[in-house]
């Protein structure tokens, strides 16, 4: 392990074995509380539907509308009914445990799924009120595979396209107009692109990261 101070000075630490894997297992129950968390938020939210005075599910993202605006944050916590909130939960648990033991920035990529898949989606989709999580699962999983790809990390990449095949068969069908549905194909297809995306520029980004770092330690390295 080293600390860069300044752009002349590098202090090599010695990693000490017992400690570091106390940061990671402690890392890894933050995470895991931190997606047991926003899994129960969803679930306080659908149960919320039954005693609130107003319907909730009319603050979905309705495409081209002001109001649909706000729709874009909050759709992801939003569920028409029962077997939809169950169909999405373990996907997404899966998903999100999946993404948080494989970037340090998770709940970045999460957000950034979440609000550039409904942007797409409330400037092209269809004139309705898209709600549920499953935009942001498709974007997960989009994620996935392409950072896996990119990354050469094939057990992400794997498990994103069995869970792809467990959630509803393959990922095409999924993001393939449906004339007339009611299941929102245009907030999968948007919430899979939005993913596709991100990865590709989250890591050619910490590709050229890598390369400058390496770059300045070896210019450390000789003043």
């Amino acid at each position: 392990m080293s600390v860069t101070l300044g752009h002349s000075h590098q202090v090599q630490l010695q990693p000490s074995g017992p400690f570091e894997k106390s940061i990671v297992q402690n890392t890894i129950q933050q995470e895991l509380k931190g997606v047991i968390t926003f899994i129960a938020i969803i679930w306080v939210v659908f149960l919320l539907e039954f005693v609130m005075p107003f319907n909730l599910l009319s603050y979905g993202v309705t495409p081209r509308t002001l109001s649909g605006l706000w729709g874009i944050p909050v759709m992801p916590f939003l569920h028409a009914n029962l077997q939809h909130i169950v169909s999405n939960t373990i996907p997404l648990f899966v998903l999100l445990v999946l993404l948080a033991g494989s970037k340090a920035r998770s709940w970045e990529v999460v957000a950034e799924i979440v609000v550039f898949g409904g942007l797409l989606l409330w400037l092209c989709g269809r004139p309705a009120t898209h709600v549920g999580a499953s935009g942001l699962i498709f974007g997960l999983i989009a994620f996935l595979i392409v950072s896996g790809w990119m990354e050469r990390r094939f057990v992400p990449l794997v498990i994103a396209v069995v869970v792809t095949f467990l959630y509803g068969g393959i990922l095409l069908p999924g993001v393939m107009p449906h004339i007339g549905s009611h299941i929102s194909w245009d907030g999968h297809l948007f919430g899979a692109i939005a993913g596709g995306i991100i990865a590709y520029l989250t890591t050619n980004t910490s590709s050229l990261l890598g390369v400058s770092r390496r770059g300045e330690k070896i210019t450390m390295t000789q003043v």
